[in-house]
């Protein structure tokens, strides 16, 4: 198991302590075949965000019971996890070339050719989304219907843009280059993002500018209640 992958699931497992026993119990039945699907680069981390964030979404059954994914576009990590929370996979992906957390109005009835370069954004937050049918491309995988982003697979496209070959760098550095999509490895698509979200699911994008209080601010009220809980056992502990 790739160590990243591997740290987030320990990770993972302690944020869940501050869920029901019955959730702890269910994850640390399933943890030994997390992440059967892993094209993370050996030398990358997953983020103490991204791991609090996925604990969080279970503890607090954000997701209610539906499939879900964390995705961090500094990082360009898309992990995703099943409606028991369990890891079913991690990989790089392809963002929007713009770095901005803003979905431009009337955007989605662009062309592709008419969205200006500062708004070619993959939003932040909180998306439901599933299957369901374009103009252009048949049936995709929406995130957010209203400002047109998806995900679905790398393709050759426009060669100048080497979206296959960013996509394989071991480095986020070159991996905004979108129009506001999400791309991902083929056999990732086929192997663990459409078989999750098949009959829809959540998905949790990390922002770039904006807090992350101003766009999950639960998660962040949850955290610091927690960190102020963790302080005080410890405190209570000394004799």
């Amino acid at each position: 198991m790739h160590p990243a992958i591997r740290s987030a699931c320990g990770a993972l497992l302690l944020a869940l302590a501050f869920a029901s026993s019955d959730v702890v119990r269910a994850e640390e039945s399933t943890a030994s075949s997390v992440a059967s699907v892993d094209l993370l680069p050996p030398e990358q981390d997953v983020s103490e965000t991204v791991i609090e964030l996925a604990g969080w979404v279970v503890a607090a059954r954000d997701s209610e019971g539906f499939p879900f994914a964390v995705i961090d576009k500094a990082a360009a990590q898309i992990l995703v996890f099943g409606g028991d929370g369990r890891l079913r996979g991690a990989a790089p992906g392809l963002f929007g070339s713009a770095i901005g957390d803003h979905t431009a109005p009337g955007i989605s009835g662009l062309a592709l050719r008419e969205i200006p370069g500062r708004d070619r954004t993959t939003p932040a937050g909180r998306f439901v989304g599933g299957y369901g049918p374009s103009i252009d491309a048949g049936r995709v995988l929406w995130v957010d219907y209203d400002s047109a982003v998806s995900i679905h697979p790398t393709a050759t496209g426009v060669p100048a843009e080497r979206r296959v070959e960013r996509l394989a760098s071991p480095s986020p550095d070159d991996n905004r280059v979108t129009h506001g999509c999400i791309n991902v490895a083929p056999e990732f698509y086929e192997q663990v993002i459409r078989p999750t979200f098949e009959r829809g699911g959540v998905f949790y994008i990390l922002p770039d500018k904006e807090s992350l209080a101003e766009t999950f601010p639960e998660f962040v009220r949850s955290r610091a209640t927690a960190q102020s809980s963790k302080g005080r056992r410890a405190r209570s502990a000394r004799r």
